[in-house]
């Protein structure tokens, strides 16, 4: 049964609405500070008949003060027939209908009617697109953790021929994370990344060197340095991981951000900031934002761990490596935002 609050100061016209609207609850207050009090101790009512003229609190007071309330309850007001300008007003302050007095039975149920039907509609309508967002992000929950077990397969094919080791997808997530979060400190807009942007980042970090499962094993497990040539065949590895995520790519459809992102950051995290890195020189910031916070966490990783040609440098050795080159490497602002974080850095 449908709650109505009628708020007016003549007690004939209130005996009249409860009269005819038999079928509702109808609850009733003398002026709109008494409707206020009614209104706070039942959030049940559906729907607030409200006359213009009564003392202590009048209508558009009340209507004030359900605005200041964010009292989202549809309201008529009841206006006598000379008040179009009253009336004008009472809509403009909240209320969604008027009737003029003296009341016509038929045209008070029709329009309560009507009110209450829109208003179930709109909790129909609210319900209906919280389950559409429940159902969105399900989806979206499937859908990155298939991206994650993807990933980790792909990782694990480096894992695999002794490239990596099984913590390198996490280490190199764990450093995009912090390192992005502190990056979010700068006052300088072409640095600030979106709570979307960074996920991406995070979530992409891992396949940065992908490529490498095209290389072949007597150049990338070699123990001694590369020749030359060697050095030529190894840098290849950023192009094939490039044609890896455009395999099966449809140029014609829209670009998927993800995909987008991986893209960016595997083909620019061995550019060099003063130019002098490849596959295509890229300088200062000509180079992805992606690629240079890759950089910086790739170098960090390779430092610290053991490969088959080095052994691991420590935390304090790898800082003062990368120091040394880092004019020539690394951007300077993201260079400076992993040095405020190095040390929750950990290799577990």
């Amino acid at each position: 049964m449908s709650v109505i609050l009628a708020i007016d100061d003549s007690s004939t016209d209130l005996a009249v609405i409860q009269s005819t609207l038999s079928y509702c609850t109808v609850l009733t207050a003398g002026d709109g500070e008494e409707g206020l009090q009614v209104l706070s101790k039942h959030p049940e009512i559906d729907l607030i008949l409200l006359d213009l003229h009564m003392p202590k609190m009048n209508g558009f007071a009340f209507l004030d003060q359900c605005k200041a309330l964010s009292v989202e309850i549809p309201i008529i007001i009841l206006t006598n027939s000379e008040e179009i300008e009253k009336e004008i007003l009472g809509l403009e302050k909240g209320a969604v209908d008027f009737i003029r007095k003296p009341l016509n039975f038929r045209s008070l149920q029709k329009r309560i009617e009507l009110q209450l039907n829109l208003k179930q509609a709109n909790r129909q309508i609210i319900e209906y697109n919280k389950q559409l967002e429940r159902l969105v992000e399900e989806r979206t929950q499937e859908i990155r953790k298939t991206t994650a077990i993807t990933i980790n397969a792909l990782v694990r094919l480096l894992e695999i021929r002794n490239v990596e080791t099984s913590d390198h997808s996490k280490r190199t997530k764990n450093m995009m994370r912090h390192l992005c979060a502190e990056l979010q400190k700068q006052d300088d807009d072409s640095y600030y990344l979106t709570d979307k942007e960074i996920q991406e980042l995070v979530d992409t970090a891992p396949l940065h060197d992908i490529g490498k499962v095209g290389i072949p094993d007597n150049i990338l497990l070699k123990p001694g340095r590369l020749t030359k040539e060697e050095t030529d065949l190894m840098r290849q590895h950023v192009l094939k991981g490039v044609e890896a995520l455009d395999y099966g790519t449809d140029k014609d459809e829209a670009p998927i951000s993800f995909i987008e992102t991986a893209r960016s950051l595997i083909a620019s995290h061995h550019e060099w900031y003063d130019g002098s890195g490849y596959p295509v020189g890229l300088k200062d910031s000509k180079i992805p934002l992606s690629g240079r916070l890759m950089a910086v966490i790739d170098v960090y990783d390779a430092l610290t761990s053991k490969r088959v040609y080095k052994d691991a440098l420590s935390h304090e050795e790898a800082i003062q490596v990368m120091k040394e080159e880092a004019p020539r490497h690394f951007d300077p602002v993201v260079f400076q935002a992993f040095l405020s974080i190095a040390n929750k850095l950990s290799r577990t």
